[in-house]
């Protein structure tokens, strides 16, 4: 039976399906499992190109493809081989859906069926190693999260106000008053990248932007906060900080210490 020790590390998915034959192997899926909180990113082939350098640059036709978007992060459990996968923060609207699906190994293939709705995705080990993660939130109650196993991270940054619970992103979207109003339904993030040679560089986001960023995370003094790297929606850059409400693994020794956070060439 699969514990979650098994399941630490990052993992791609090559397959999703459907009853009706409809399936999935294009959409790009990074699910990064720390000791028991994990992060997931999803995003779908077809990404338009864009110039924008800040979520105020983006147009309605990126808003659009941003909507087909999915993530989440919370704490993940495993029980008789079912496993359940909680959302502090999910991208889309909550539809009233528990995420949870039977999980066993097939030809070396992690093979996850669903509980709660009908699908089955499979999933490839990409690596694994040490592991750590941070609860986080924001002086305004934004929650957000810091996922890292071997050299890959997630970071997520939740929105300041939830989205209509039962609601459709992309319907939000159509229906905002105004650009900048449907630019706000994506004032949030979440991004998986590498550490290498002390840089945190992100590689995929689900802000075009945020891709080839240094997140430049750090502790406080004391290792009570944490700090980022990151832009206004206008594209100003701007220091992050966080208040750490939970940390699993040894956090200490994945970045420096600093009582500030100095973001000049963090991002390109």
């Amino acid at each position: 039976m699969i514990q979650l020790h098994d399941l630490g590390g990052l993992w791609r998915r090559s397959l999703i399906a459907w009853p009706g034959g409809r399936s999935d192997t294009t959409t790009e899926v990074f699910w990064l499992q720390g000791p028991s909180l994990y992060a997931d990113l999803r995003v779908p082939a077809g990404r338009p190109v864009t110039a924008a350098t800040c979520l105020r640059e983006l147009d309605m036709t990126m808003a659009r493809f941003m909507a087909t978007q999915e993530g989440f992060f919370g704490p993940f459990a495993i029980d008789a081989g079912i496993g359940e996968w909680q959302r502090i923060f999910d991208f889309r609207p909550d539809n009233g859906l528990g995420d949870r699906g039977t999980l066993a190994f097939e030809n070396g293939i992690l093979v996850e069926r669903g509980v709660d709705a009908p699908y089955v995705e499979h999933w490839v080990r990409a690596h694994r190693g040490e592991a750590m993660a941070l609860t986080l939130v924001s002086d305004a109650g934004t929650p957000g999260c810091l996922v890292a196993a071997g050299d890959s991270f997630i970071y997520a940054r939740g929105r300041d106000r939830a989205l209509p619970a039962g609601a459709i992103l992309a319907q939000l979207a159509e229906d905002a008053a105004s650009l900048p109003a449907a630019q706000d339904l994506f004032d949030c993030e979440i991004s998986y990248g590498r550490r290498r040679d002390g840089t945190w560089r992100i590689a995929r986001s689900s802000h075009c932007f945020r891709e080839g960023a240094d997140l430049a995370p750090a502790f406080d003094a004391i290792g009570r906060t944490l700090s980022v790297a990151d832009v206004t929606p206008d594209g100003t850059p701007m220091t992050r900080t966080w208040r750490i409400t939970a940390r699993e693994g040894a956090p200490s020794r994945w970045f420096a210490s600093h009582t500030t956070l100095d973001i000049a060439g963090a991002a390109p």
